[in-house]
């Protein structure tokens, strides 16, 4: 193989969870040209990702939306004359845009078998996510040596974010810890009182600051966070490129976070995380990062397999975790 093209899936930490599967390209074939297929929302954090030689944007949603764009973005596909494409994403239109690519080794779930030269028989859903991307190109004979889920950091990140906590009254040697309390869905979301508890029981009993971490759209409910939590906690909520947010993981002492794209962002960077789960499964989507891990979740009896019940009155899956379990859990990585 001396052309790959890998077609992605769309969420954060579905990409982060992919990146083992480019690892393992590499070093079967050092001198393939490794190219991915992948939609805008999830092109920055795979441009860390140092086994990808090239990107190319699907946006399905926008630029690619309709059919005849659809076919311009295949004939481009095939004017780049890839030998051999594995699809992570289970999506038959994207198996039927490779087919018309003209990829003549197309590997993928069998879902799509009908665009495919190589079917993979679906493992069931109780496989962890990054081992469910690998599976695709382990059945065809690639051997994968090492699963953890690992970024780059640049400098020019490295930097960026000493200098914006440095503005905030955080120096190059003081310690700190990150609290991330967002989450696509708010199912997932950790309490915000519990929050607001945790980072006074880090501010008050060590002596670590407390930095929050988010989106701009979580900013109002970090501030509000940090008002209840009577302490002086950093909000850089919104303040943050992605580079920038995983530089500031990987300084922390440790990181706090519900299962988000932030949660193995961190991880991926090396940084020790503490993984507040409720009602998704550690052993589906738990952290796969560089860093150490301690994940937190308890049986109710309703997150016994993966719970998608969006509206959800009492979330009594994640309020079952409470500020003492978070904080012995940190112990290991604050003393």
């Amino acid at each position: 193989m001396n052309n790959i093209l890998v077609v992605n899936i769309n969420w954060l930490g579905d990409a982060i969870f992919s990146t083992p599967v480019f690892r393992a390209l590499k070093d079967a074939y050092p001198k393939a040209h490794v190219a991915c297929l992948c939609v805008p929302r999830v092109q920055e954090v795979l441009r860390h990702c140092p086994y990808i030689d090239e990107l190319i944007i699907y946006d399905e949603q926008g630029r690619d939306r309709w059919p005849w764009n659809k076919l311009a973005l295949a004939a481009r596909l095939r004017a780049k004359r890839f030998d051999t494409a594995f699809l992570l994403h289970r999506s038959v239109a994207r198996a039927f845009l490779v087919y018309l690519a003209g990829v003549p080794v197309r590997v993928g779930y069998s879902k799509a078998g009908l665009f495919l030269t190589h079917p993979v028989q679906h493992p069931g859903d109780d496989l962890h996510r990054s081992d469910h991307y690998l599976r695709v190109i382990e059945s065809h004979g690639i051997i994968c040596r090492d699963r953890s889920c690992g970024l780059d950091l640049s400098s020019a990140d490295k930097e960026s974010v000493d200098a914006k906590l440095k503005a905030k009254g955080i120096g190059p040697g003081e310690k700190f810890v990150v609290l991330n309390i967002g989450g696509n869905w708010d199912l997932k979301r950790w309490p915000l009182p519990l929050w607001a508890q945790l980072a006074r029981r880090i501010g008050i009993a060590s002596e670590l600051k407390v930095v929050f971490s988010g989106a701009a759209k979580d900013r109002e409910e970090v501030a509000g966070v940090v008002t209840s939590s009577g302490i002086n906690a950093v909000n850089l909520a919104g303040e943050t490129t992605l580079g920038e947010s995983m530089a500031l993981f990987a300084r922390a002492q440790a990181v706090v976070s519900g299962d988000s794209g932030p949660l193995h962002l961190a991880g991926s960077v090396g940084a020790n995380v503490v993984g507040i789960f409720g009602p998704t499964r550690p052993e589906i989507t738990g952290p796969r990062g560089t860093g150490a891990a301690t994940v937190l979740f308890k049986h109710v009896g309703c997150n016994n397999a993966p719970c998608y019940h969006l509206t959800c009155g009492n979330n009594v899956c994640m309020q079952s975790i409470g500020v003492d379990d978070v904080w012995q859990a940190l112990q290991k990585f604050i003393r």
